[in-house]
C-alpha cells in the first residue's frame, strides 16, 4: 500500500541510511528521494548492483561501502557525505543481520558477538559519528523489531540486541534534545523480504511447520508488511510530521504485539 503525501517533506534534506542496499533501506531511499532529499547509502557491497543504480537518481544519491561496526569506516562515511551534500538532517540506522537459531547453551559466542556488533555497536557508532555533523532539528531513526518486546526461545542474541537498541535510543534522545534532534526506534513485524525469508526458512525446520503461515496467524492483519509500508513509517519519523515525537518506539507490525 502506498500513501500519497506532499512531495516536499524532505526537500534538500541530507539523509544517511545504513543497511541501504536491503529492501527496507532501498524503499526508504526511494521514498526520501521522492520527497526531495539527498541520500547516502551505506552497505557491504563494493559498489551498488547495477539493477539498483538504474532505479535511483544518482545525482542525489551517493554510496559507500562500510561495516557499521567499524568506527573508522563510519566516521569516514559521514566525512564524505558532508563534503558532497552538506551537514546531515536524517540518520536511518537500519543495518542488521540474522544469526543462528539455537538455545543459549548451544549458541556460539562468535554468533552472539556478530549480532550485537551490527545491531547495537553499529547503531552506537552511526550516532556517535553522525550527531556531530547533524543540523539542529534533525531526526535519528534506529531499526529495531517487535523482538524488542518479546522473549522467544532460540534467538537470544537477536532478542537481546533489539532490547538494547531501545536503551540506546532513549539515552541519545535525552542527550540531543537541546538541539531539537529527535531520536526514535521503529519496530517492524515480519516483512516480505529476503531477510525475513531466511529467518523463516531456518525457523520452519525447527518448529516443523511453515513459519510464514505461523507468523501470519499471529498477526491480526494476517499478512507480512511490504518494505514500502515500513518506509512510510520511517518517513513520518524523519520528517517534521513527527516534530514532537522523540524517545519513543513506533511499532509497525499489523497488530502482532498488541
Amino acid at each position: 500500500m502506498d500513501v500519497t503525501v506532499s512531495m516536499t517533506l524532505l526537500r534538500d534534506k541530507v539523509c544517511v541510511i545504513t543497511g541501504g542496499a536491503g529492501s527496507i533501506g532501498l524503499e526508504t531511499c526511494r521514498l526520501f528521494l521522492e520527497q526531495g532529499a539527498k541520500v547516502m547509502l551505506i552497505d557491504l557491497y563494493e559498489k551498488l548492483p547495477e539493477n539498483i543504480v538504474k532505479d535511483l537518481d544518482m545525482t542525489r544519491v551517493m554510496y559507500r561501502k562500510a561495516n557499521v561496526s567499524c568506527g573508522e569506516e563510519i566516521r569516514d562515511c559521514f566525512s564524505d557525505v558532508v563534503s558532497r551534500f552538506g551537514k546531515v538532517d536524517v540518520i536511518f540506522s537500519n543495518a542488521g543481520n540474522s544469526g543462528a537459531v539455537a538455545p543459549v547453551h548451544d549458541l556460539p559466542e562468535q554468533e552472539f558477538d556478530a549480532i550485537y556488533a551490527v545491531h547495537v555497536k553499529g547503531a552506537f557508532l552511526t550516532c556517535k559519528y553522525g550527531i556531530p555533523v547533524m543540523n539542529n532539528g534533525g531526526s535519528i531513526i534506529i531499526t529495531s523489531s517487535v523482538a524488542a518486546f518479546r522473549g522467544d526461545a532460540g534467538i537470544a542474541a537477536y532478542i537481546t540486541a533489539k532490547h538494547a537498541q531501545i536503551g540506546l535510543m532513549r539515552t541519545i534522545a535525552k542527550e540531543v534534545a537541546a538541539r531539537n534532534i529527535r531520536v526514535n526506534t521503529i519496530h517492524p513485524g515480519p516483512v516480505s523480504n529476503e531477510f525475513q525469508a531466511t529467518i523463516e526458512d531456518n525457523l520452519t525446520k525447527i518448529i516443523g511447520t511453515n513459519a510464514t503461515h505461523f507468523f501470519n496467524n499471529l498477526i491480526p492483519l494476517a499478512r507480512h508488511a511490504s518494505p514500502r509500508e515500513i518506509a512510510n513509517s520511517v518517513l513520518y519519523l524523519a520528517s517534521d510530521l513527527s516534530s514532537f515525537t522523540t524517545g519513543t518506539t513506533l511499532v509497525v507490525d499489523g497488530g502482532m504485539s498488541s
